[in-house]
């Protein structure tokens, strides 16, 4: 198959992103002729197979759920662009999509506005709901939910990651008809246990090829110098609790560092936002802060860590960053809510009874995670490692890329 993915931002960093270019590269492994379509400027970065990525004129405003940088455009909230300039967005993407056709797919991001751009293509299209359009621009606005309405009439099929987020677009939208489950997927090859000293020794040889960023101006790339930095940090075994995510308020690393104190433990906080002042100044002792990191750091980092947590205080369509700490051996802990809930929920059934309850905790409670991570960094170090054996069997068994990018292509019931 001809396949072309629209997704309106770049392939680093956040969920949707790394979702597009593994979508990407997993549909190109598998022989189809793939073309991604999106914003970003150093597509020699990543991994997206023989996929070939463009880089559409959209004009100077980009929509966005959340404000962030993006290298030479103006980035506006998508409810206060005004109605001329949404129509300017959709037709300049959907005019470069009709420029590449013929093609038997278009797989768009987004409700909005993959769904609005999908439906000016003229192709057949599916839309994947994200969550946070649904959550932080579509919620309570009727005029874009009338949008998103009508443009999905014309979709295939519209994509949930998980329960949670199916009960999302039913809630905002109404839509009910032709929503397929799919979760997301995780590289079970890439993410995968290593013993510590491979592990660090390739972590440290990542991070000294990472791209110069002086007095850190680009958010978008890992902290200057992190290359001593990480090599100082685990010089010392002590018990290492990691966070991968954005730095914003709703990701909640407030709880986790209100429960890690009192605890024989330090964190390693991955990512970028505009809370990252705030939170280093909170910070317990020990901490250290790597700004944003990928892939090609995170498979050699996870393994170094003993608990990966995800403390998020607001819903999440799924618990991506924890299930990719579980395939590379490390026991996660979840907030206990939205699709994050669902991840633990799939990685409980694996787990021994009497540990069963160590994969979530209570949302917002930074006691009952400070309960949870003390008996779980408590166990024997065998112990921890069966649980960390157990949770990867959970995301092999239900989470693989492979699979996943099959039933994105499967036949959809009306």
């Amino acid at each position: 198959m001809r396949i072309l993915i629209w997704h309106g931002y770049l392939l680093g960093g956040t969920g949707s992103n790394v979702y597009t270019r593994a979508l990407a590269r997993e549909w190109s492994r598998a022989g189809h002729d793939v073309t991604v379509l999106c914003q970003e400027r150093h597509p020699e970065r990543y991994d997206t197979g023989s996929a070939v990525v463009l880089r559409p004129e959209i004009g100077p405003q980009l929509p966005v759920f959340v404000l962030d940088d993006y290298e030479g455009l103006e980035v506006v909230l998508l409810q206060d662009m005004s109605l001329e300039a949404r129509a300017r967005y959709v037709e300049a993407n959907a005019r470069a999509i009709r420029e590449l056709l013929p093609a038997d797919l278009l797989f768009a991001n987004h409700v909005l506005v993959g769904g609005p751009v999908g439906a000016a293509s003229g192709l057949p299209f599916r839309v994947k709901a994200h969550g946070s359009e649904l959550e932080y621009s579509m919620r309570g606005r009727p005029e874009l939910v009338a949008w998103a309405r009508e443009s999905l009439a014309a979709a295939e099929a519209v994509f949930v990651g998980s329960e949670h987020i199916r009960a999302v677009l039913e809630e905002v939208i109404g839509q009910t008809e032709r929503v397929v489950e799919v979760p997301p997927g995780v590289d079970v090859e890439e993410f995968r246990p290593r013993p510590r000293a491979e592990a660090l020794a390739a972590l440290l040889e990542e991070a000294r090829r990472d791209p110069p960023n002086p007095g850190n101006a680009d958010a978008r790339l890992p902290d200057e110098g992190n290359a001593g930095r990480l090599e100082a940090f685990f010089a010392d075994e002590r018990p290492t609790v990691v966070f991968v995510g954005k730095l914003i308020h709703n990701k909640g690393v407030h709880v986790l560092f209100e429960a890690l104190r009192g605890l024989d433990a330090r964190a390693v906080i991955v990512g970028f936002g505009d809370h990252r002042a705030e939170l280093e100044a909170q910070a317990p002792p020990g901490t250290l802060f790597t700004g944003a990191l990928e892939h090609r750091h995170l498979r050699h980092l996870l393994p170094l860590a003993d608990v990966s947590v995800v403390p998020s205080i607001f819903p999440e369509a799924f618990g991506m960053v924890a299930a990719e700490a579980a395939a590379a051996g490390v026991p996660p802990l979840v907030a206990r809510h939205s699709g994050l809930a669902e991840v633990a929920a799939g990685i409980e059934l694996e787990y021994p009874p009497e540990h069963r309850d160590l994969a979530g905790f209570e949302s917002g409670d930074a006691d009952d995670l400070a309960a949870k991570l003390r008996r779980l960094l408590a166990l024997p170090p065998a112990e921890r490692r069966a649980l960390g054996e157990a949770a990867r069997l959970a995301v092999v068994e239900r989470w693989s890329w492979t699979a996943v990018a099959e039933r994105l292509l499967g036949p959809v019931e009306g």
